[in-house]
């Protein structure tokens, strides 16, 4: 039997080449474990970043592992808090992206933006909620049946923001399209402008469901207050900065979606006024 032969060379592909071309991934060695190793490093550090999350929302910060003596806690923490928004904004913007794109190994730094930004994010939460030094100061504590009840709002809170990630593209939320493309040999191909489910009733329903989680943790505490109303108010203020990058990038088809969905809340849009005629009395 004679061997497969392949292009006009005569000859057979090596087997590692073969597999890649079965499995659909690049033939390219290094760019493959440049790849892997982001993606690895992006998802790990993302799963550490969500649960320091979960579990310092529900606890009020009360139980992480800052250590910073008053009154320089207070410093400390503000930076931890205004960190993230800065940063998380800086990064979306020309120059930002830029500085992405230099971060991972060449040539593969643009390909592996979304990737690179995806664990960059993680990384600034992860520090947010495990090197935050609580105060010490309890407002309130869900106990009995009220704890049960807020529990179950807060689990309601986070079941609703990943149902809003899921309808944005999970593979730019949580930096699969960068690595998956590079290995794949592709240039990231992005989700068309999201349009259905949550995003039917309001165009940012992943920074309301954010803000829902902020908000319905079982224990207040001077600390979780603080971070709930920064935040919330950059919940309400960031997605200005985006919206203003998808009227770039879709125009008219972004133009009509926002004429027809309400910014943060679902309530009914207001009517545009009927221009009346000159003639009509």
């Amino acid at each position: 039997m004679s061997p497969r032969m392949t292009g006009s060379t005569g000859t057979t592909p090596p087997r590692g080449a073969r597999l890649a071309e079965r499995i659909g991934v690049t033939r390219d060695r290094s760019a493959l474990r440049i790849a892997l190793a982001w993606g690895a490093a992006c998802h790990g550090i993302f799963a550490l970043a969500g649960l320091a999350m979960v579990w310092g929302l529900f606890t009020g910060l009360t139980q992480t592992w800052g250590a910073v003596p008053w009154p320089w806690a207070a410093l400390a923490n503000a930076l931890l808090l205004v960190q993230f928004p800065l940063a998380h904004s800086f990064l979306l913007t020309g120059r930002g992206r830029r500085i992405l794109a230099r971060l991972a190994p060449a040539p593969h730094g643009t390909t592996l933006a979304t990737t690179t930004y995806a664990t960059i994010a993680s990384l600034q939460l992860l520090a947010l909620f495990t090197l935050w030094t609580p105060s010490g100061v309890v407002v309130w504590q869900a106990e009995g049946w009220a704890l049960a009840a807020v529990s179950a709002l807060y689990a309601s809170s986070w079941a609703l923001l990943t149902k809003a990630s899921f309808d944005a593209g999970p593979e730019v939320q949580a930096g699969f399209l960068g690595w998956a493309a590079l290995a794949r040999g592709r240039r990231p191909v992005f989700p068309p402008m999201p349009v259905r489910d949550l995003f039917r009733l309001v165009r940012q329903p992943i920074y309301v469901s954010f803000a829902l989680v902020l908000w319905t943790t079982p224990t207040w505490t001077a600390d979780q207050l603080a971070l709930a109303t920064a935040y919330t108010a950059y919940c309400l203020a960031a997605p200005k900065l985006k919206e203003r990058r998808f009227a770039r990038l879709f125009g008219a088809e972004w133009e009509a979606y926002r004429a027809r969905t309400p910014y943060w809340l679902p309530l009914p849009l207001p009517r545009p006024r009927r221009r009346r005629c000159p003639t009509e009395s």
